[in-house]
């Protein structure tokens, strides 16, 4: 059997067993008051309807009602009298609670029921001859006194099932403690307790089985509910029973007539309750049964193999969780559920590795928000982090805290569990368990299994870390992708809008002179729709690239006459193309050729300052690699390039030009000619520089190559020079 099911307590908690009803807690406090009488005792149980429905039904019987009509609420509590009013509520409310056990329906009650009630009847009949003033005080702790028996047969059905109807003895008790940690006894004790009756009510369940030598100076409760259960359980006992009378203080007889008057009065109460006790004397009680001890070694190998496997499960869960928050509710919850902690808080390390602080999860997020742990401090909780070992916490430890203590207000406990959450060999914080006092020597006992699962959730919190800075990472990427699309936008659109500057003021003129001015409205139409098209493409963090076939001789015509009929070219520049009459068609569309073609002859002409020669050629057909191009060449006859800028001719760089995105335009044209799946290269010398490009050649509207069919042309992504 694993620790966790044989400490009952544990099970007790979770066990979800049911309150006392408020009209036996409220019945209680009038029984104690010395003025409680029929009013106060009309009042409580008009509020009930289950149980005014009772005492009708009994005031209406034959047993009290003679007349041939029905009498009320008050005239029934009249004829019924006091004491019968509160045994018929006090057992009524009891004989509720005791049907809501788990279990109870499907097990046999009548010998139970009949030990309870003649229980409570002698122990009233015992405190009436002890002058205990409270008499229905002493029936409630008979009809409870064996309450723990249901309980543990609601918490552990297969263990006690067997047992629920053996002998009521101290054999009992010693294979309750042997095989389930806690007796019968001690069970009805602590749920008395939790229902917040009377402290003697649970000191005299508790004590029902003491040896008598102990009971000498106890409370009178006590005492009368030892003699009650000895009278109902062990009547051939009889020097037990002559003990318990002279410490109750009762006389031989009375004690006999006691119990003679007992059977008669638990008939009547059963009656009027309802309950049926035909044949309860014939349920045999066997002597309490221990099953043989389980072999130590093969238990912890079933411990062991139960631990992997949960672990296992446990990792699974922890990764299919979206986000650290889903994480941190998964590992507090499982941590609840597996270790019976009461609450869960993790405590993680901040940034700089110095502190722990509050993570925002859990039932105590709120008060968790700013609370901090200095790994300096010398205190318990900051040692578990640092040495990466595992520690329990009473509330009453020396060396404490201020942190250790305000964890425990916090969490509302009087111990604590600090697991470390180590990966590795590094602890990434602490996941804090609140428990009870008695729970502490089961979880100590389960040290391998929580070692391994703060293993498992501190691996699952590095991967989510790690996943964070991944994320962020590409957030990043995206953020400097995006920012070198829009200065590469803004650069391709300096162009257009220059040459849309310059043709409205050709436009200007013009039209002052009442000259036609078609051809420059289709330009500037042809450029406004060039601006649209580049700022579209920052969208797509990419210049977008059309398909298309053009051709290039009308390309080039179509970039001269921009840069000739505005101020684009100086008249010292002078301008040579030579483009053979042969088909000149490239897999390309006319807007990025377009584009390719204005930022080489700027920098071109950026490169004359006193004038020269620009020569744009074209070279015919080329082969390269199997594949047909057309050689397009773009030179100067200016200076040439310094070297430093050859080395880093296509990549963006911070150009001595002024503005801010200049030294972006052969970068431009290097991935806009690739992006053509074309190859571009540079020579430059004293005497010049000549910019060669090769371009697909397209046959009838699709790239070709020799002696094949039309096929796509992958990307080359090759600058080397070429002849």
């Amino acid at each position: 059997m694993h620790q966790s099911d044989q400490d009952i307590r544990n099970r007790l908690l979770i066990a979800r067993l049911p309150a006392m009803p408020q009209i036996l807690i409220k019945l209680i406090a009038h029984l104690q008051a010395d003025d409680a009488g029929m009013p106060e005792l009309a009042a409580l149980i008009a509020k009930d309807a289950g149980m005014t429905s009772k005492i009708l039904g009994v005031a209406n019987s034959s047993a009290y009602h003679r007349l041939g009509r029905s009498v009320s609420l008050e005239q029934s509590l009249v004829s019924l009298g006091t004491d019968m009013i509160k045994t018929l509520v006090i057992s009524e409310s009891v004989f509720q609670t005791f049907n809501s056990f788990p279990h109870s329906g499907s097990t046999d009650l009548r010998a139970f029921w009949k030990s309870s009630l003649s229980a409570a009847v002698m122990a009233r009949a015992i405190a009436k001859a002890m002058a205990y003033p409270q008499a229905e005080e002493a029936y409630l702790a008979g009809l409870l006194h064996n309450v723990g028996r249901l309980a543990l047969l609601a918490t552990a059905p297969k263990e006690y099932a067997y047992n629920f109807t053996a002998r009521d003895d101290a054999a009992l008790c010693a294979v309750e403690q042997r095989t389930l940690q806690i007796t019968h006894a001690e069970a009805g004790a602590w749920l008395i307790e939790r229902w917040r009756l009377d402290s003697f009510l649970a000191d005299s369940v508790l004590y029902h089985h003491e040896p008598l030598a102990r009971l000498e100076a106890s409370h009178p409760l006590i005492r009368i509910v030892r003699l009650a259960h000895l009278l109902c359980c062990h009547a051939d006992d009889a020097e037990s029973i002559a003990q318990a009378r002279q410490l109750c203080g009762v006389e031989e007889e009375v004690l006999d007539a006691i119990a003679s008057s007992a059977v008669r009065q638990v008939e009547q109460s059963a009656q009027h309750l309802g309950i049926d006790l035909a044949g309860a004397d014939d349920i045999a009680t066997p002597p309490a049964y221990a099953p043989p001890p389980v072999d130590p070694v093969q238990q912890r190998l079933s411990e062991d193999v139960r631990n992997m496997v949960l672990v296992s499960e446990v990792g699974q869960t922890f990764a299919r969780q979206q986000g650290e928050t889903s994480l941190f509710e998964a590992i507090t919850r499982s941590a609840r559920i597996l270790f019976d902690f009461e609450t869960t808080v993790i405590l993680l390390e901040n940034a700089t590795g110095h502190a722990l602080v509050g993570v925002a999860a859990g039932e105590q997020q709120q008060r968790l928000a700013g609370f901090s742990v200095p790994l300096a401090n010398s205190g318990p909780l900051a040692a578990s982090a640092l040495e990466c070992r595992l520690t329990f916490l009473k509330r009453d430890m020396p060396g404490l805290g201020i942190v250790e203590e305000q964890l425990f207000r916090i969490l509302g406990t009087d111990s604590l569990v600090c697991l470390p959450l180590v990966s590795g060999q590094r602890s990434l914080g602490v996941l804090i368990g609140g428990v009870a006092a008695w729970q502490i020597p089961a979880s100590q006992k389960r040290e391998g299994f929580l070692r391994a699962y703060g293993n498992q959730a501190a691996s699952a919190l590095e991967a989510a870390v790690s996943a964070r800075g991944h994320a962020r990472r590409q957030l990043d990427h995206v953020a400097e992708e995006y920012r070198e699309a829009s200065r590469r936008v803004v650069h391709e659109v300096n162009n257009p809008l220059s040459i849309i500057k310059n043709y409205l003021g050709v436009l200007d003129n013009k039209l002052a002179k009442q000259e036609p001015v078609v051809g420059e409205m289709a330009i500037l139409n042809e450029e406004i729709d060039r601006v649209g098209h580049l700022i579209h493409g920052l969208a797509d963090l990419q210049p977008v690239v059309a398909n298309g076939v053009s051709n290039c001789a009308r390309v080039v015509d179509d970039v001269l006459r921009l840069f000739r009929a505005t101020d684009f070219l100086p008249a010292k520049i002078e301008v040579l193309t030579h483009m053979h009459d042969a088909p000149c068609d490239v897999a390309a569309d006319a807007d990025t050729l377009k584009q390719i073609l204005l930022n080489l002859l700027k920098n071109a002409i950026e490169a004359l300052p006193d004038g020269g020669r620009i020569e744009v050629r074209n070279r015919g057909h080329v082969n390269r690699d199997r594949r047909l191009y057309l050689e397009l060449c773009v030179s100067d006859n200016g200076t040439g390039l310094a070297p430093e800028v050859l080395a880093n001719l296509f990549s963006p760089v911070r150009s001595h030009k002024d503005g801010a995105h200049h030294g972006l335009g052969l970068s431009i044209v290097h991935e806009l000619v690739t992006r053509l799946h074309g190859v571009i290269g540079c020579r430059s010398s004293k005497s010049g520089t000549s910019f060669e490009i090769l371009l697909p050649l397209a046959q009838n509207g699709v790239i070709a190559f020799p002696g094949t069919g039309a096929v796509a042309v992958p990307a080359l992504g090759n600058t080397a020079l070429f002849s």
